[in-house]
């Protein structure tokens, strides 16, 4: 009889791929068709309303409860005139992922009749309640008040028959209780800083957006495969299975030809993403087999953040309709590459300046070279909290592996550039002469587009990058919302910007010339930030020793870098900046110590019940045939031949008998860590028994299983293997 793995593959090797008609006309037709955007705003608005919401967006100015109700009504008939029914506030908790509570128009008249109903304070706030969302203590359940809060900056948008608006979550007492508030913040404080540096160069800024690229890797397996393995379908990635023998090491899936089946499901989740406005712009084929990448144009941080949450959540549902399943994981298969969201980031002005991009002219180089300076200058400074903000269960699996960047935070600038920054830092402190300061800026801040013109590779072992107009943030992982890094970024550098005008501002005051100033403060940067520049590979052991050497922290695991959190020092910035305040980064720290943790112990609990449940019996059955073949041989064989013919079944006999008894004693040492584990209540304590007594099982227990799959007879195994989940089409 087949088992349930033959029969799932077999209907992967029958499926065709579903044909996607995309629309005839050009995407610029179509681009943004389900978005409240100012198109849309203008012509359902009227122009005091459109102008007003225009200013909160733009200048952040409050909008009064008459045009809230206004632009309640504009966004109703424009959402009901694209087909919807019902509007949701749509929001990002502490769970990683987007809520929504969905709502109909429809309100009966009391005369037997009904109405579409919509207005300003249905807009503004809603009261979800919502109170089982992750709140690390800022509420008790039974205080379950938490309110939902329109966020104008970010368009609405509509989703299949529902009007979904952009909105921050908060407790009744105002603690952010999702990912959106702290970023509003974090890029609010970043404008203000940045715009304050600006005016050193161009008074005409007057304000500075924070801007993000994402790019997005992902897995895709089909969806009987998926349904076949239990640790998939709960987890998310395999916990057990053997690399096949061909992965990914002829490098021939990268850039590939796309497989038919997989460019169907590409073009329907591009259209679906392009009329909600997700400017998706990259398609290609990743380095590992079964995976690949979406990557849109750049966009304002916010906007971006909000694009991400939604295009994963449009994969997953595309994804569905093609008979595939997106791994989102860092590292869903073992021995080939996981997957990272790597995080372009940049600084933009009102006058179109990219802060980070180099110009033609001195002037302009010295602006780029002041931000490009303290940006490295914040990552120094704050490389614990950066650390912090991509940490992850998933993410602990695929940093220092060899395909991303170690856990170490470093920045790669290139060679040219370090040239750069050494001949700024050799100049005298004080006062500059003319004839200096005009060398420095004609040979030294003059040439810089030049030198850029050759120097924009990348090092893929770089986990902060610059690469020619932005910095990389590649240590980010695939499952992680882009938000948490994004604050943590643009706070640090906020903070940071804000330092260098106050030093500035004091050398200018005591008497010393602008430039002067800047470069004497550059100049200090540039030294004190020295360290955590690194042009090498970063993936050796002759780095991890250097990094040692220059005082860098290795934190390999999520536990321990959390714990930058809630340094004093980490607390005091929170706090400085009004991106959290001590409660809200408190509450963060336990709630991610407490996914941590959970996330480790159901993949124990998982990988447990395989064991258990579908490999052992499985190798007992298999043993007991060999058992019964030896058996048979002993009947009509002599016992010289006998022992001739019959060793190596017996000695895979003893083999297989010693790996299921080891798998059963290491499952069960990890069901007593885990439950000694279980009995501590602090959270942190608790997270790291998890991280050093229960999760160093599952290699063990791996290594074991995966032995097993390359003796056990094909037929017999009960799980869908790498070669046929990673190669299916």
């Amino acid at each position: 009889m087949p088992t349930v793995r033959f029969i799932a593959y077999k209907e992967t090797l029958n499926r065709k791929p579903k044909h996607f008609s995309t629309p005839t006309v050009r995407v610029s037709e179509y681009y943004g068709s389900h978005v409240f955007n100012h198109k849309a705003m203008r012509e359902f608005m009227t122009k005091v309303a459109f102008e007003s919401i225009n200013d909160a967006i733009e200048k952040g100015t409050k909008i009064s409860r008459e045009i809230a109700d206004q632009a309640a009504s504009a966004m109703k008939s424009w959402a009901i005139s694209k087909g919807s029914t019902h509007y949701t506030h749509w929001f990002q908790p502490l769970t990683g992922t987007t809520a929504e509570k969905h709502d109909s128009f429809f309100e009966p008249d009391g005369e037997g009749s009904a109405i579409e109903k919509f207005n300003g304070s249905m807009l503004i706030q809603q009261e979800p309640d919502a109170s089982s969302f992750p709140n690390g203590g800022i509420r008790n359940t039974f205080e379950a008040r938490g309110y939902t809060a329109w966020d104008p900056t970010s368009p609405a948008f509509v989703m299949g028959t529902t009007l979904c608006i952009p909105t921050i979550f908060v407790s009744y007492t105002g603690e952010a209780l999702d990912n959106k508030t702290p970023l509003l913040r974090a890029l609010q404080t970043v404008d203000q800083s940045a715009t304050a540096v600006c005016k050193y160069f161009d008074k005409n800024i007057n304000k500075v957006h924070s801007t993000l690229g994402w790019e997005q890797e992902y897995f895709l397996v089909d969806t009987a495969l998926f349904n076949a393995r239990p640790d998939l379908v709960q987890t998310g990635r395999a916990l057990l299975g053997h690399a096949p023998a061909k992965g990914q090491q002829l490098e021939d899936h990268y850039f590939g030809s796309i497989p038919e089946r997989v460019i169907q499901f590409m073009r329907e989740v591009e259209y679906e993403a392009r009329i909600l406005g997700v400017p998706i712009k990259t398609r290609h084929n990743e380095v590992a087999p079964g995976q690949f990448e979406f990557a849109p144009v750049f966009e304002e941080a916010n906007v971006a953040v909000d694009h991400n949450s939604l295009f994963v959540d449009l994969l997953d549902k595309v994804a569905r309709r093609h008979d595939f399943r997106v791994l989102a994981h860092e590292k869903p298969f073992a021995g080939i590459n996981g997957s990272g969201k790597h995080n372009n980031w940049s600084l933009a002005t009102n006058t179109g300046v990219n802060l980070l991009s180099p110009s033609k002219t001195p002037k302009s180089n010295l602006m780029f070279l002041t931000f490009f300076i303290n940006t490295i200058k914040a990552v120094h400074d704050h490389a614990d909290l950066l650390r912090a903000s991509i940490a992850s269960a998933g993410n602990d699996h695929r940093l220092g592996a060899n395909e991303a960047p170690p856990a170490i935070i470093s920045i790669f600038i290139g060679s040219q550039l370090s040239q750069v920054l050494d001949e700024l830092e050799s100049i005298e402190s004080g006062k500059l002469s003319p004839e200096k300061k005009t060398e420095l800026k004609l040979n030294v801040v003059g040439k810089i587009p030049e030198i850029l013109l050759d120097n924009t590779d990348r090092n893929r072992t770089s986990p902060f990058a610059f690469t020619g107009n932005k910095f990389e943030f590649r240590a980010v992982g695939s499952a992680s919302n882009c938000a948490q890094s994004m604050t943590v970024l643009n706070m640090i550098v906020s903070d940071q910007l804000v330092q260098f005008k106050n030093q500035v501002d004091g050398l200018i005051n005591g008497g010393m010339k602008k430039d002067d100033a800047i470069f004497n403060v550059l100049k200090e940067y540039i030294k004190a930030s020295k360290n955590i520049r690194f042009e090498g590979d970063g993936y050796g052991e002759a780095w991890r020793k250097e990094a040692e050497k220059r005082g860098l922290a290795n934190v390999p695991d999520t536990p321990r870098a959390l714990d930058a959190y809630v340094t004093k020092k980490s607390i005091a910035l929170f706090e400085k900046t009004k991106v959290m305040s001590k409660v809200e980064a408190v509450a963060r720290h336990e709630i991610m110590l407490d996914e941590y943790f959970m996330k480790i112990q159901i993949e124990s609990r998982v990988l447990g019940d395989i064991a258990g449940n579908h490999i052992v019996p499985t190798a007992i059955r298999y043993q007991n045939l060999l058992l019964d073949n030896v058996q048979r041989l002993k009947n009509i064989l002599d016992d010289e031949t006998y022992n001739e013919v019959a060793k190596e079944q017996l000695d895979m006999i003893k083999m297989i008998s010693k790996r299921i008894s080891k798998i059963l004693a290491d499952k069960e040492s990890m069901i007593q860590a885990r439950r000694e584990a279980n009995k501590i209540e602090d959270a942190r304590k608790r997270a790291v028994a998890y991280c050093d007594k229960v999760r160093p099982y599952f290699d063990a227990i791996r290594y074991e299983v995966d032995k097993l799959e390359m003796v056990v007879d094909d037929e017999y195994w009960p799980l869908p293997k790498f070669r046929e989940m990673l190669f299916t089409r």
